[in-house]
């Protein structure tokens, strides 16, 4: 199937996200609240993460191995991430917009994040562990790297309590939008 990726970038950038409903159609959809990880002070996480973290029991990559990323977020019971959907991450990778951040133990892949960048917003799609604080460094090492090439935005799209933990916090969907306009016309890049 052939995809527009411009149009995709665009609904991206308009604050909309893509996914899979119960019968693996594909959709765009908002939230009148998004969820944000702050990329300041309030970004916080357990003391017991810090340990893990001394211990540098995990190194850090970036886009080494996107398809078991995105394998790893769709690799759920319930999922929105179809097979549609994990072409289009695909595609949106190969020109440059897709993501993965990747905690790994020796050769074996612990956990990532995967998310789309526009601009100076990461728009964090899914995550997922294999081995137990994967994900949870995955963060801390991301908000970490964004900070420090000036991002302006991580939007998680939707609360949960494993997000809250780290000092995930919601607006509402009119002050998103100003800041997310703002956030795109930023010149950051990851790597």
């Amino acid at each position: 199937m052939q995809y527009d990726i411009a149009a995709l970038v665009r609904g991206y950038a308009q604050g909309y996200f893509l996914m899979a409903d119960d019968h693996k159609g594909l959709g765009w959809y908002t939230s009148r609240d998004r969820t944000l990880i702050p990329l300041d002070e309030r970004f916080r996480y357990p003391k017991s993460l810090q340990r893990v973290l001394n211990q540098e029991r995990f190194t850090v990559s970036i886009n080494r191995d996107f398809p078991a990323v995105v394998a790893g977020c769709a690799n759920r019971d319930t999922t929105w991430i179809s097979p549609e959907l994990q072409e289009i991450y695909h595609l949106l990778y190969q020109n440059g917009y897709a993501y993965s951040f990747e905690t790994w133990q020796g050769d074996q892949l612990a956990g990532g994040i995967l998310g789309i960048i526009i601009g100076g917003a990461f728009i964090g799609e899914s995550m997922f562990y294999h081995i137990p604080d994967g994900s949870k460094v995955a963060m801390v090492k991301l908000v970490e790297r964004l900070r420090q090439r000036q991002f302006m935005l991580f939007d998680a799209q939707m609360m949960n309590p494993h997000l809250a933990r780290f000092g995930a916090y919601g607006i509402q969907n009119e002050e998103y939008q100003v800041l997310l306009e703002q956030a795109v016309q930023c010149g950051c890049f990851l790597l």
